[in-house]
């Protein structure tokens, strides 16, 4: 049993959420599920969590109302290995109404954000040569999506 595990607050759409994130990320899987029973706040057979794995992490998703929202303050990183990997899950985020923000940000259609990010980049932030790293986050900053091809001529100057 892992010692942390994100505890994801939505209002009544767990389990639409938590089949959104399977249908994404193939180890993903259910590990179990709790409803509600009589006299609690939500009808008795709702769902009250689910708890599941992506990418070997565990999570649990509550229906718990209305009460609280998702922020950017906190996301989840995506550590992507090609470009391909980067369109996939960008892509498969977005789907449904998600959006786009800056520097390899999105938000999913659930309020969740994620920051999709290939390796070259954080390969390239962390350079020796400042020059090279200073032109690699400039060119960062232009971005929502990161290309990589853009990064490789940033870095190459």
């Amino acid at each position: 049993m892992q010692k942390i595990t994100p505890f994801l607050w939505f209002d009544h759409q767990a389990e639409e959420a938590v089949q959104f994130y399977l249908d994404i990320f193939k180890d993903a899987k259910i590990l179990s599920i709790a409803h509600y029973g009589e006299g609690a706040p939500l009808p008795k057979g709702t769902v009250l969590t689910i708890k599941f794995t992506m990418a070997g992490q565990e999570f649990v998703a509550l229906n718990g109302g209305p009460h609280y929202s998702f922020t950017p303050a906190i996301s989840f990183v995506i550590d992507c290995e090609s470009q391909e990997e980067v369109d996939y899950y960008w892509a498969k985020l977005l789907a449904g109404g998600g959006k786009e923000s800056q520097c390899a940000w999105l938000t999913d259609k659930y309020g969740i954000s994620w920051q999709v990010v290939p390796r070259a980049l954080i390969n390239y932030l962390n350079d020796a040569d400042p020059a090279k790293a200073q032109r690699v986050m400039m060119a960062m900053f232009q971005m929502k999506k990161i290309i990589i091809a853009d990064l490789d001529k940033a870095y190459a100057g």
